[in-house]
């Protein structure tokens, strides 16, 4: 059915098995009653469970936290997304208009949440490989060939990853580093590290790991990062906020490399 029976059928009419509020009486989230069967889900398992219909286990939510904590959580101004939460504060505007707008902006290309979706999309098809006793040589060089990345390994500014062994140690202490995908991208580097490519893992590419140990779908890794980078967004944006108005990294014009003309009449 398509065009206006479509919309016909649709008025004052949402099919959804979601979940539902029934005023004055409960709340209904992927078929369960929140205040007698998800009351006592932490905050982070009811947005898990909200994502995948699944509750993870105390285990699994502390990694899960510990991915955020550790990987993206930086109250670094200078970062892509945080310098959006820092201008924002400092042409002093709201915190929500600034967080919304540095999450906006963490869906980057390069290193904001496209590359983790094809970071967890290539460590599972690595995995296929790897368990069939493929080549992941033959799987570098052709994502090299077809994408000139290896999604998950390397980093642009420095060659080590100073997030790996403090996620490393988190993951073990919580006894989920036996997965076949965490064993498979150690393999990937290692492979790495003996070619002409010479990149190790980055963390992009352990948590991509670590998360398809544990159940997670592409699609579901995406929602699941959309408010990963939040805990250092505001903190930048508080610090901004702080400042004197219209002071963060404010540049002079003859630093701008300008080639429009010279001279305007208006």
């Amino acid at each position: 059915m398509t065009g206006p029976d479509t919309l016909k059928l649709a008025e004052d009419n949402w099919q959804t098995t979601m979940g539902a509020w029934f005023p004055g009486e409960r709340v209904v989230l992927h078929g369960k009653d929140l205040f007698t069967e998800l009351n006592e889900l932490s905050w982070f398992k009811y947005l898990m469970f909200g994502i995948t219909g699944k509750v993870f286990s105390n285990e699994e939510i502390s990694l899960i936290e510990a991915i955020w904590t550790l990987t993206v959580s930086y109250p670094e101004p200078r970062l892509w997304n945080n310098r959006v939460a820092s201008l924002t504060g400092t042409a002093r505007s709201t915190g929500a208009l600034a967080t919304s707008a540095a999450i906006a902006a963490s869906e980057a290309s390069i290193y904001g949440n496209q590359i983790n979706i094809i970071a967890i999309d290539f460590i599972k098809r690595a995995a296929i490989i790897d368990n069939a006793k493929g080549s992941l040589i033959d799987l570098v060089k052709a994502e090299m060939k077809k994408n000139r990345i290896v999604p998950g390994y390397g980093r642009p500014i420095v060659q080590n990853d100073e997030r790996i062994q403090p996620l490393i140690d988190a993951a073990n202490k919580l006894n989920l580093t036996g997965g076949a995908h965490f064993k498979t991208a150690q393999r990937v580097e290692k492979t790495l590290l003996e070619s002409r490519y010479r990149m190790v893992m980055n963390a992009s590419g352990l948590a991509a790991a670590l998360m398809a140990d544990i159940g997670i779908s592409n699609r579901q890794y995406y929602y699941y990062t959309i408010l990963a980078f939040s805990a250092g967004i505001i903190p930048c944006y508080i610090d901004a906020v702080k400042q004197k108005e219209g002071t963060f990294f404010p540049l002079k014009c003859d630093r701008l490399n300008y080639t429009g003309h010279k001279t305007r009449n208006w």
